[in-house]
């Protein structure tokens, strides 16, 4: 019998009884012929690999993930995921239909139709993510049904307006939902659902969403599975109570690992999805629960029955281990040819000019002055419906950042009012405020923040989830200008400023969210721009996730987006002042 390639010698993972069994593969057309103690004597291969007893598993699949949150084009993701065992993958680029809309997505996919990894798409089903917010473009039931028509898509993607699909049968999302699963019953639909529990979340999944990515509790992963939902684990929900549940119960079939959002130097210096399944292991999983979770289980979930397990048949995407506690990877092969050999050089090449002209051309947006940073008391945004004096003090909304997570909770406090404006500099807190950048309605908002944050300089950027507005924190007003105005030259990106000293600039001038520097490069720049905020005394374990989503408008509690200041929770629109009641 005739094959491309045999491995010998291999402790092989056999997904159906997660053990590994000494055998022998063989390789034949891009997929797995036999598994079994055949070797040379039974099949005759054109590449004969001796494995030396080492293990080999599946290729690992991460199916939920956003390639713009590391901040680099489709090409150089996948130079970066395959050095980390990764082979497939189901992207969600929201990030980029909010910029773009239906284009947006559409270019995304051409981007990634040539890579070495696997791209499979997830529509954008919240784009915008909430009506409280401009975007550069929108993602209509019409636009769904033009990418369906591809074949190219493997699900929705995550329905994040958890709250108008309870609260308001008529809305968009309930459109959407409806409209998925009567014309496309057997897509697969994803979700977004923090804190829900009991009437609200049975009803969400009522409604067709049933899965969740969201940071998890014993309380809310209990009853998300007991209801039929599919969890899919990140880092921030590996939590030693979590990892243990997951550990001493029997629910690996309702679970699987994702990344979700990856800083580029992290994937880097740490990884990907195998940087998940090492530490899951660390935390006391077993090596083939834990490789079960992020191969078989997502693939199972997604459909992909072509994939996800060494078996005939199957696409032979496999990594070879060296060591299975360290999950340490020595080569990685796609469709049965070598990707990676970690003992071979593995450099990427410089690639430019990916995307359309107008895709380096989105940030319309007249540089700032020291009176675009002005609150002022005539602003409906600030005062609501109120009529207001030109003196205070006056009780504000205050975001106050939170090291560890990404919501924002609401304080108030007293600030002084002078010459019909909100004395900002002297209160004791900085402000935030949002450009719209697309050149659609010239809208902006301000308001406070505190917290772990920045107490000294400014922090400006595009990369502002997921409207991507021009998003400026900062102490003082010189600072916020020079930061913005730096932002607004390069077409996006992020820039910090001191004293009136530029300390980091990242430039993302596709789209204003993304760079097509190669990955070491950017890499470098995102370790620079992390410690740049720190030095302004910022206090946060991700202090690019955390200001990137303050105006994330369907994360709890207080976030902010053109529009004004956004009460999460209550879905609404509120004033900086708070109201006389």
């Amino acid at each position: 019998m005739r094959a491309d390639q045999l491995i010998v010698n291999v402790n092989v993972y056999n997904s159906y009884y997660k053990r590994f069994e000494l055998n022998n593969v063989a390789v034949l057309d891009g997929r797995f012929m036999y598994v079994g103690p055949g070797g040379p004597e039974l099949i005759q291969a054109d590449e004969v690999i001796d494995a030396r007893g080492r293990y080999m598993i599946p290729g690992l699949i991460d199916i939920h993930l956003h390639i713009e949150s590391t901040m680099v084009t489709p090409a150089t993701f996948s130079h970066g995921l395959i050095r980390c065992g990764v082979t497939s993958i189901v992207a969600e680029p929201h990030e980029m239909a909010n910029v773009f809309g239906l284009e947006g997505v559409q270019e995304m996919m051409a981007a990634s139709r040539e890579t070495t990894v696997n791209m499979f798409y997830a529509i954008p089903s919240s784009v915008p993510a909430t009506p409280m917010e401009t975007t550069g473009g929108s993602i209509e039931i019409e636009d769904m049904d033009v990418l369906l028509a591809t074949g190219e898509i493997i699900c929705l993607g995550e329905i994040m307006n958890y709250v108008d699909v309870i609260r308001d049968p008529e809305c968009k999302t309930n459109q959407i939902l409806q409209h998925i699963r009567k014309h496309y019953p057997d897509l697969v639909i994803e979700g977004h659902t923090p804190k829900l529990l009991g009437l609200d979340l049975h009803r969400l999944i009522y409604a067709g969403v049933d899965s969740d990515h969201t940071h998890q509790s014993i309380e809310g992963l209990q009853a998300r599975i007991a209801a039929g939902m599919f969890i899919e684990i990140q880092e921030k929900s590996m939590t030693p109570e979590v990892m243990e549940y997951l550990i001493q119960h029997d629910v690996t079939q309702h679970f699987c690992f994702v990344t979700d959002d990856v800083m580029p130097d992290s994937l880097v210096e740490r990884g990907h999805l195998d940087h998940i399944v090492r530490k899951a292991i660390r935390m006391g999983m077993r090596p083939e629960d834990a490789i079960y979770a992020a191969t078989s289980t997502p693939a199972s979930r997604m459909k992909m029955t072509d994939r996800g397990s060494i078996a005939p048949g199957k696409v032979a995407d496999y990594v070879l281990l060296s060591d299975l506690e360290k999950l340490a990877i020595d080569q990685v092969y796609k469709n049965g040819r070598k990707a990676y050999d970690d003992y071979e050089p593995y450099k990427q090449e410089r690639m430019t000019g990916q995307f359309p002209s107008h895709f380096y051309k989105s940030v319309q947006l007249d540089k700032l002055a020291a009176e675009d940073f002005a609150i002022q008391l005539s602003d409906p945004k600030v005062v609501g419906t109120a009529n207001q004096t030109d003196e205070g003090p006056y009780n504000c909304r205050v975001m106050m950042v939170k090291d560890g997570s990404t919501f924002v909770e609401e304080h108030i406090a007293q600030v002084q009012a002078a010459n019909g404006e909100l004395q900002w500099e002297d209160s004791g807190y900085g402000q935030i405020a949002t450009f719209e950048r697309y050149g659609v309605n010239g809208n902006r908002a301000h308001g406070l923040i505190g917290g772990d944050t920045i107490k000294r300089g400014a922090i400006a950027t595009t990369y502002s989830h997921d409207n991507h507005n021009l998003l400026v924190v900062g102490r003082n007003r010189e600072d916020m200008i020079l930061a913005a105005n730096t932002v607004i030259s390069s077409q996006g990106g992020f820039c910090v400023v001191e004293d009136g000293k530029v300390l980091s600039h990242l430039e993302l001038p596709v789209g204003g969210i993304l760079t097509e520097e190669p990955l070491a490069v950017v890499s470098h720049q995102v370790k620079e721009l992390r410690a740049a905020m720190l030095s302004l005394g910022y206090v946060h374990y991700n202090p690019i996730m955390s200001i990137s989503t303050h105006s994330l408008a369907v994360s709890p509690a207080l976030k902010i987006t053109d529009h004004g200041l956004i009460d999460v929770n209550a879905g609404k629109v509120v004033p900086l002042i708070v109201e006389q009641q």
